[in-house]
């Protein structure tokens, strides 16, 4: 059965949704036996997020519409006013709506590396603009001795600032460039077709770092490379499978011993955890498993990317984290507080951010030790309140996901087919079952009914939760990369309207073919032996693969 008119008719427009809603339309029943007129049954596969987590909508706005929880439980104003705050951007007044960017931040809105509630589109060549909407692309500075982030910048290193500080990262120096790659198979089928590999080549002069031109000496060598955001959509549901089935899913590939590779034995080895996420300055310490982002970096969704990034992205204060996104060896400050410029601002600057004088030592002493104290503070004035956040965190907690789009074409049943024939569908695993969903924070802010749940339902996001090796040129940093759910990919390019479908981690794949056939590059990847088999395949078995992936 699938509840859903909410999905199905109300939210067709915003413009309708008051009156819909009057009518009772959400109270109505809608089964594949009972269907809509003109409706035939549909596979369970159709409905991607399950009963309570799929939208019908196929249009523009297909990545931006409630879970039918969301409605269940009441929450759809609160999904609006999160949807605000996602959209607009933050400014760096010091008081007023969306107030409180910076001092130094990465991008003022959401939007601006989710173009359309997507993930980021593939950048340009030349210089690396993140002004435009639409850029979703970080800078992952790194030692390569160690593939481990550099500690004189933030994670995500900024490339902005509310004067009279100054942006870590001059982003005009640091420049993009697309490199061809040729594989073992010249590019070529052995039928004829063709295909093109790029990837990005990043390049960063010393002099685009602030504290370099203050003088600091960089300790060791760095890299950079590009990692696109990713898809926010349905995370909710990714957040709701048992951490039981997740250890599961890890033990099994473990003994499988199916995989070049294995599993990373970094976080699971011998069939236990090796690592864990765990929040020990909000939160207790309690350990999780992990299971957002690329590198794995996060736990549970209460404190993972999303709830992480409205923080840092902006580098907007919440109750819960009261103090400024900075590099964590502290190096910025120490060369902000003694740059004359900074040092001649410093006195407006703070009149604005502290006009009661309830920080002292903003005011008092040594310039130096000042600047240092404002940036360096544990307890900065509250920006965003704890209700705005909770509205995002429902927002976010409460997307739904496009169903799967030509079901009845014999072109997609035939990809389907032959997407588990030839072993795609191993990491990319089709479906998981959802729990209880008694979700958890790590972060102790929510309580158990803040935000929409989603229990029993069977989901499909063709992903097995795991990491994996590609080893493609120019890789992610460290290698190992969560395998990224597909389900509504196809649709990035009528969403945000870029120009070609920009898959995996840095945007290079253009097409669905691109990106398989960058699984297969090197003869060591984990995928190696899915793209072998996908180039014994005819071309119109090729083409279905491809539909099939374009669909879900």
């Amino acid at each position: 059965m699938k509840k859903n008119c909410v999905n199905q008719l109300f939210l067709i427009a915003a413009t309708l949704a008051p009156c819909l809603m009057a009518t009772g339309c959400a109270d109505e029943e809608i089964t594949d036996e009972n269907p809509v007129p003109g409706a035939t049954a549909r596979p369970d596969w159709f409905y991607a997020g399950g009963e309570l987590g799929t939208t019908l909508l196929s249009t523009a706005n297909a990545f931006e519409q409630p879970t039918q929880s969301v409605i269940d439980a009441g929450m759809y104003q609160s999904f609006k006013n999160g949807e605000a705050l996602f959209e607009k951007p933050f400014m760096s007044n010091n008081s007023g709506v969306r107030h409180g960017l910076g001092p130094v931040y990465i991008r003022t809105s959401c939007t601006h590396c989710h173009p359309n509630y997507s993930h980021g589109e593939r950048v340009a060549e030349g210089a690396f603009n993140t002004k435009d909407p639409g850029n979703g692309c970080l800078l992952v500075v790194y030692n390569p001795a160690t593939e481990g982030y550099v500690p004189w910048l933030a994670g995500m290193p900024q490339g902005y600032a509310v004067a009279p500080f100054k942006a870590p990262v001059d982003e005009g120096k640091i420049n993009v460039r697309w490199l061809t790659a040729t594989d073992e198979w010249g590019n070529r089928f052995a039928d004829g077709e063709t295909y093109e590999l790029i990837y990005p080549e990043v390049t960063m002069p010393e002099d685009a770092i602030y504290v370099v031109n203050r003088g600091y000496r960089l300790p060791t060598s760095y890299e950079v490379k590009l990692e696109s955001t990713i898809g926010i959509y349905g995370t909710g549901l990714l957040d709701a499978i048992t951490d039981a089935d997740l250890k599961a899913q890890w033990a099994q590939e473990e003994a499988d011993g199916f995989l070049p590779n294995g599993v990373n034995r970094a976080f699971f080895a011998g069939g236990e955890w090796t690592s864990m996420y765990a929040n020990s300055v909000q939160g207790d310490g309690t350990p999780y498993p992990r299971r957002f982002t690329y590198a794995l970096s996060r736990g549970p969704l209460q404190d993972a990317a999303g709830a992480n990034a409205i923080w840092n992205i902006t580098n907007v204060t919440r109750s819960d984290r009261r103090y400024h996104y900075l590099d964590g060896a502290g190096t910025y400050a120490d060369y902000s507080s003694t740059d004359p410029e900074v040092q001649a601002g410093f006195d407006a600057f703070v009149a604005k951010a502290d006009p009661n004088r309830e920080h002292p030592s903003w005011w008092n002493g040594p310039m130096e030790q000042r600047i240092k104290s404002y940036l360096l503070a544990k307890d900065l004035p509250v920006e965003m309140t704890d209700d705005e956040y909770t509205d995002l965190m429902v927002w976010h907690r409460g997307l739904a996901v496009p169903a799967v789009r030509d079901i009845d074409n014999p072109q997609v049943i035939r990809g389907r087919e032959l997407f588990n024939e030839i072993g795609c569908a191993y990491c990319h695993r089709p479906t998981w079952t959802t729990g209880d969903d008694r979700y958890v924070d790590p972060n102790r802010f929510f309580a158990d009914d803040d935000l929409p749940r989603y229990p029993n339902q069977k989901i499909w996001p063709y992903t097995d939760m795991v990491q994996h090796k590609l080893l493609m040129a120019n890789d992610i940093r460290g290698g190992w990369c969560r395998t990224t759910p597909l389900w509504g990919r196809g649709l990035h390019r009528k969403i945000t309207g870029s120009p070609g479908a920009d898959r995996l981690h840095d945007c290079r794949a253009r097409t669905a073919l691109e990106a398989i056939m960058w699984h297969g590059y090197s003869p060591q990847s984990d995928g190696r032996r899915s793209v072998e088999a996908f180039r014994n395949l005819s071309k119109s078995d090729r083409d279905a693969i491809c539909a099939f992936v374009d669909a879900i």
